[in-house]
C-alpha cells in the first residue's frame, strides 16, 4: 500500500498517483474546479476510492495554484505595508527594467499594495545595522486604526535595514498582532526574506502578505475536508514543506506545480542514468559540433517540457535542479529559492484567433477547464456561447487542432472515460480557416500546431541557447497532457537528439510531489570579502542559520552568493564547510567562467549572502524494472487511423502503451495512446521502450 498519494492542480485538470506495494503506479485526472480548487481534491480521492486505495493517515503532498492564481488574477487580500518614513514608495519607484525595449510608452504592473495602503513609521537603522532613530512606537497607533477602518486583512512589514537589525521589525509585528487580532496576518520580511536589496526585499515580503491569507483558508479548508490524512505542500524550490508552513510563508509556493514536474523529470531519469552508467555505455551516443567534431551526449542533462491544458513549463537541468533566487512572477521579483522555470501561454486549451493585423495567434489566452476545447462538447453553438461569454477573441484550441489532424483519438480519450467530438472540433477550424482564408479546416489545424511548437520551441530555446547550452547534448523529458504530443516536432526543430517519455508523463508533477525532499530554505546576507573567508569565519557565520535549522537535520546544504567587487548581480556557489579562503574564490571563479566564459582570478571577489538548505530523505515508492522482449511490438498495436504530417494524412499505426514491452520498437509514423497522454511518433522517427518502461524517441538511424 503507498504512504502517500501526489495532487497537483493544473488549470484544466488535477492529477493523482500513487503506487500500491509491488510498485505499480495508479494515475487518475480529475476535470479542475477554478473556483475552489478543493472540490476536485476532495471529488478526485472519492473517484478513485482512496479509502481503499490508501492508508487512512496516507499524506497528501499537494501542488497548489492558489498562490499563483491570487497574484495572477490581482485577487490577494487587502494588504497594507508598513515600512521606514521616506520608503513609502519604494514598490512603486522599483527598479529601472525595461522589459519591452522598444515600448514607447512602457507600462509596469501596478503594485500590490495602492499607496493609500502603504504606511510609513519613524525608525531608522544604518546600513551598519546601528540603530539611528529609535521605533516610534506612539505613532503606530493611528496606522492600525486606519487598517482596522479599511478592512485590511494582511500587513508587510519591510523597515530599512531590517536584515541587519530586526528587533523594530519583531516590535512592530507584535504591536500590530496585538492591535488587529488573530484574523489579520502579518508578514516580516526578517523571517521572509532577511537580504539586502530593498525593493526586492520589500516586493517579495508584499507578495507574501498578499497571498498568505488566501493560502491559508484554503489549506485549513482542504486539510479538514481530507482528514485525518496529513497535508504537505509543494515549494517552488523542489521541495515540501507543511500545510502550516505553507500557509505563513505562501510565497514559497508561487511555482508549486511547475517544480513537481520539473522533481519528477529529475528522479525519473535517473533511473535511465543508471542503466546506461551500468552497461557501459554513458557516452555510447555522440553528436556532431558546429565545426564536425563529434561531442559525448551527457545523459545527465535534461530539458524538461511540460505542456498542459494552460501554459508550457520548461526548465534546463545540468545534472541538477536549476536553482535561483532572481525569479519573477507577474512582473514582480520573487527573491525566494525556486526551480528556473520559464513559462508560456501555450498548452491544450490555448486559444488560437486571428489578430488586426491578419497573423495567427495561439495564446496566452486559454479555454481552461471551462468551457474548455470546442472537443469536450456534442453542442458545438452552446460551446461557442460559453467561450464568447469569457473569452474574446477565440476560434479553436490548440486541443481541437490536434484531434482534427488525427493525433488524438477520440475514442481513447481518458483511457475512453471520456469522448472527444470531433464534429464540434472541425466547425472551430472551420471558422478560422475562414478567418485566415485557410482552404479547409485540416489547413488551419496545422497552422495552429505550427504556431503553438514555434512559441513552445522559443522557450526552450530561452533556457538553452540563450544561456550558453547546446540542446544536441541534452535529452527532451516531455511530460504534461501534451508534452509527448509536440515533443518530437519541438526536438526536431531544436536539433535535440533524444527525447524521453516517462511512463506516466501526464500526472509526472504528481509524481514529483510524491518523490520530493521535504526541505527548509534559510538565508542571511553577509558582505565578506573572500579573501577572508578562512574556515573559522564561515563556521560562525553559518552557525545562525544552522542553529534555525536545527541539529536534527540529516543533511545539510551550503551555498553562497558570490560576485566580484563592483558587480551588481551574484552567482550561487556550493560551499562545503572547511574549504579555505583561495578555494572559496576559485569556486566562484570556475562558476563565473562557466556562466560568462571568463574568469577574473586577479580581481577580488566577495560573499553576499549565506543560504543553508535543510533537507530530510525522501520516500520514494519501489522501482520496477522489468526485462527486456523482443523488439516486435505488434502485440501492442490496437489499430490504424490517418494522421496528418505537413503534406497530408499518412495512415498511421495505434500502440497502446499499457500493453507495449521493455525492448519494443516502434518505427514512425505511430501513435501511442494511455490514459494520460498519447505519444506522437513522427515519419523518420523512432521509439523504443527502455528498461524502466520510459520511450525514448530519436531520429532513424541514430
Amino acid at each position: 500500500m503507498s504512504s502517500s498519494i501526489g495532487i497537483d492542480t493544473g488549470g484544466t485538470f488535477t492529477d493523482f498517483i500513487w503506487f500500491d506495494a509491488d510498485g505499480r503506479a495508479h494515475i487518475h485526472k480529475q476535470p479542475s474546479t477554478p473556483d475552489d480548487p478543493s472540490r476536485a481534491i476532495v471529488a478526485g480521492l472519492a473517484a478513485i476510492g482512496a479509502e481503499a486505495a490508501v492508508p487512512n493517515d496516507a499524506a497528501v503532498i499537494h501542488g497548489s495554484t492558489v498562490a499563483t492564481n491570487a497574484l495572477l488574477e490581482r485577487r490577494g487580500a487587502r494588504t497594507a505595508l508598513i515600512t521606514t518614513a521616506g520608503f513609502g514608495d519604494v514598490l512603486e519607484i522599483g527598479r529601472q527594467n525595461r522589459p519591452d525595449l522598444y515600448a514607447l510608452v512602457p507600462q509596469k504592473p501596478p503594485p500590490l499594495i495602492p499607496r493609500e495602503w502603504r504606511f510609513e513609521v519613524d525608525e531608522r537603522v544604518s546600513a551598519a545595522g546601528e540603530v539611528v532613530r529609535p521605533l516610534d512606537e506612539a505613532g503606530l497607533a493611528a496606522v492600525f486604526a486606519r487598517m482596522q477602518a479599511e478592512g485590511i486583512e494582511s500587513v508587510a512589514v519591510c523597515l530599512l535595514f531590517s536584515f541587519l537589525y530586526p528587533a523594530h521589525e519583531r516590535r512592530v509585528g507584535e504591536l500590530a498582532r496585538a492591535a488587529l487580532g488573530p484574523g489579520v496576518h502579518v508578514s516580516l520580511s526578517a523571517d521572509i526574506l532577511p537580504e539586502y536589496r530593498e525593493y526586492e526585499r520589500t516586493a517579495t515580503t508584499a507578495i507574501n502578505a498578499y497571498v498568505a491569507p488566501l493560502m491559508s483558508r484554503y489549506l485549513e479548508r482542504l486539510a479538514a475536508e481530507i482528514a485525518p490524512r496529513p497535508l504537505a505542500i509543494m515549494q517552488s524550490n523542489g521541495g515540501i514543506i507543511s500545510a502550516e508552513t505553507a500557509g505563513s510563508q505562501a510565497a514559497r509556493t508561487a511555482l508549486s506545480g511547475p517544480a513537481g514536474g520539473v522533481v519528477g523529470a529529475m528522479r525519473n531519469y535517473e533511473l535511465r542514468i543508471t542503466n546506461y552508467e551500468s552497461e557501459g555505455r554513458s557516452d555510447e551516443r555522440r553528436v556532431t559540433g558546429g565545426k564536425g567534431e563529434e561531442q559525448p551526449i551527457d545523459y545527465a542533462n535534461i530539458i524538461t517540457f511540460d505542456m498542459g491544458g494552460t501554459s508550457t513549463d520548461v526548465a534546463l537541468c545540468p545534472g541538477r535542479l536549476p536553482l535561483t533566487t532572481e525569479g519573477e512572477i507577474v512582473g514582480l521579483p520573487l527573491r525566494l529559492p525556486i526551480i528556473d522555470i520559464h513559462t508560456v501561454g501555450a498548452g491544450g486549451g490555448s486559444l488560437a484567433h486571428v489578430d488586426a493585423g491578419g497573423a495567427l495567434q495561439v495564446g496566452p489566452r486559454s479555454a481552461g477547464a471551462d468551457p474548455g476545447p470546442a472537443a469536450y462538447h456534442a453542442d458545438y453553438a452552446a460551446w461557442r456561447t460559453a467561450l464568447d461569454g469569457r473569452f474574446a477573441p477565440g476560434r479553436a484550441t490548440v486541443s481541437d487542432a490536434n484531434l482534427v489532424l488525427g493525433r488524438l483519438d477520440p475514442d481513447r480519450f481518458l483511457g475512453g472515460a471520456q469522448r472527444l467530438h470531433e464534429a464540434s472540433a472541425r466547425r472551430a477550424l472551420a471558422a478560422l480557416a475562414g478567418d485566415l482564408g485557410a482552404d479547409s479546416p485540416e489547413a488551419a489545424a496545422w497552422a495552429v500546431i505550427r504556431v503553438a511548437n514555434a512559441n513552445m520551441e522559443r522557450a526552450v530555446r530561452r533556457v538553452s541557447v540563450e544561456r550558453g547550452h547546446d540542446p544536441r547534448r541534452f535529452t527532451l523529458v516531455a511530460f504534461g497532457g501534451g508534452g509527448p504530443l509536440h515533443a518530437a516536432e519541438l526536438a526536431e526543430g531544436l536539433r535535440v537528439p533524444r527525447v524521453r517519455i516517462p511512463p506516466t508523463p501526464g500526472v509526472l508533477s504528481a509524481l514529483g510531489m510524491l518523490v520530493a525532499e521535504p526541505t527548509r530554505d534559510y538565508s542571511q546576507t553577509m558582505m565578506l570579502p573572500a579573501a577572508a573567508a578562512d574556515p573559522e569565519r564561515m563556521a560562525e557565520a553559518f552557525a545562525a542559520l544552522v542553529e534555525r535549522a536545527n541539529d536534527e537535520v540529516p543533511d545539510l546544504r551550503y551555498r553562497l552568493d558570490m560576485r566580484y567587487m563592483g558587480q551588481s548581480h551574484e552567482l550561487a556557489v556550493d560551499y562545503r564547510p572547511g574549504m579555505s579562503a583561495a578555494e572559496v574564490a576559485e569556486a566562484f571563479h570556475a562558476v563565473h567562467a562557466a556562466r560568462y566564459g571568463y574568469a577574473r582570478r586577479d580581481a577580488a571577489a566577495e560573499i553576499v549572502t549565506l543560504r543553508l538548505t535543510a533537507a530530510w530523505p525522501a520516500t520514494l515508492p519501489p522501482v520496477r524494472q522489468r526485462p527486456l522482449a523482443g523488439p516486435d511490438a505488434a502485440a501492442a498495436r490496437v489499430g490504424r487511423r490517418p494522421v496528418w504530417f505537413g503534406d497530408g494524412f499518412v495512415d498511421t499505426p495505434l500502440y497502446e502503451r499499457g500493453l507495449l514491452q521493455p525492448g519494443n520498437v516502434l518505427p514512425g509514423p505511430a501513435v501511442v495512446t494511455q490514459y494520460d497522454t498519447t505519444t506522437l511518433i513522427p515519419p523518420g522517427w523512432v521509439g523504443v521502450v527502455d528498461e524502466g518502461e520510459g520511450l525514448v524517441l530519436g531520429r532513424s538511424g541514430n
